[in-house]
């Protein structure tokens, strides 16, 4: 493929009606139209700005989920696709459906889209799995969910610029002792924490706490490794874990708690993502139906990705300043009017 026109332009049917004439006169072979919100009828910012330009919609929709609201259309002899949301994704979706056949030269049309539904077959997503499927037990309105919560403290520490900030001292408490603390005082099923780095010194630090240890021997991998190594190790009756830095001090009990109560499987809020002024932060708690994504992850990141990818179940939760604040260097840790000992 070549591409041969990058377009941003506002969501408007007169905009984009320009537009498509422009990426006509590139000469492009394929449009494809990604737009500000989901294409919800023919009457729609890109199906009415096809017709504008001259061009005929071949078919509205399609019977997969997610991807049921894609656009199929034609403008001269060019295939223009009004894109679902889905498309962004990173998730396999009814959008890879369709433009896997286009890109291999096999015609696309009306009936190609009504047959992908012959015999029901919808894809399968974590917030509308298949009917034909058992209720999950946390879908029940009347199940109180089993929420773990879980501390990654394995890191090296790099920005801090050598000591273990972990062990750092704040009112005469280790940062990970206090993370561990606040996890407790919020009374989940469990609090499960990930050493590494420094991982006897960490774990003297828990000493006298009720919580779980668990060793993540390839921890200089990146975090993606605790993350794996933590849901692992959660008790089998979890039914989501709440993913907490051990370097956030000021995320309270009662954040944690605010948290916990916004998880509501039943509702489809499966993703609970702390703000500050509307910036989403950490700690986020997520559904066990997203435990194979995040074991999957690789490399030092986190699990942003899966976040931006299933909107349809996120929940944000406004908690303030406590979501962003980490004390990971030498000036952060001062301001928060921490010390570490030199032998750490």
């Amino acid at each position: 493929m070549e591409l041969v026109a990058d377009i941003r332009i506002p969501h408007d049917a007169a905009a984009l009606e320009t537009a498509l004439g422009e990426a006509r006169g590139a000469g492009a072979d394929l449009i494809i139209v990604f737009a500000a919100s989901a294409n919800v009828d023919r009457g729609d910012v890109v199906p009415q700005a096809i017709e504008i330009a001259g061009g005929r919609i071949e078919h509205f929709g399609m019977p997969i989920d997610p991807g049921n609201l894609l656009v199929l259309a034609k403008l001269g002899e060019i295939l223009v696709i009004g894109a679902p949301g889905c498309a962004r994704s990173s998730s396999e979706n009814g959008f890879d459906w369709v433009l896997r056949r286009i890109l291999v030269g096999l015609e696309v049309a009306a009936h190609d889209l009504t047959g992908l539904g012959v015999g029901g077959l919808l894809m399968e997503i974590v917030s509308r799995p298949q009917p034909r499927e058992a209720e999950p037990q946390d879908m029940h309105p009347a199940y109180a969910p089993r929420i773990g919560i879980l501390v990654l403290a394995a890191g090296r520490a790099t920005r801090m610029g050598g000591p273990n900030k972990l062990l750092a001292m704040l009112d005469d408490e280790s940062l990970a002792r206090i993370a561990a603390r606040h996890a407790l005082d919020a009374e989940p099923a469990s609090v499960t924490v990930v050493t590494g780095h420094m991982a006897q010194e960490v774990g003297a630090a828990l000493s006298g706490l009720d919580v779980s240890i668990v060793h993540n021997p390839d921890y200089a991998e990146g975090l993606s490794t605790s993350l794996k190594a933590g849901i692992v190790a959660l008790p089998a009756d979890t039914d989501a874990a709440l993913v907490m830095l051990a370097d956030m001090p000021h995320v309270t009990p009662e954040i944690l708690q605010r948290l916990i109560e916004a998880y509501d499987p039943a509702s489809g809020h499966l993703i609970i993502v702390p703000t500050v002024d509307g910036k989403q932060g950490n700690p986020v708690l997520w559904s066990k139906s997203y435990f194979p994504d995040l074991t999957a992850i690789r490399g030092d990141v986190g699990a942003r990705h899966l976040i931006d990818s299933n909107g349809e179940s996120v929940v944000e939760v406004e908690i303030g300043a406590a979501a962003r604040l980490n004390v990971d260097t030498p000036e952060a840790l001062a301001a928060a009017r921490g010390r570490i000992s030199p032998s750490k």
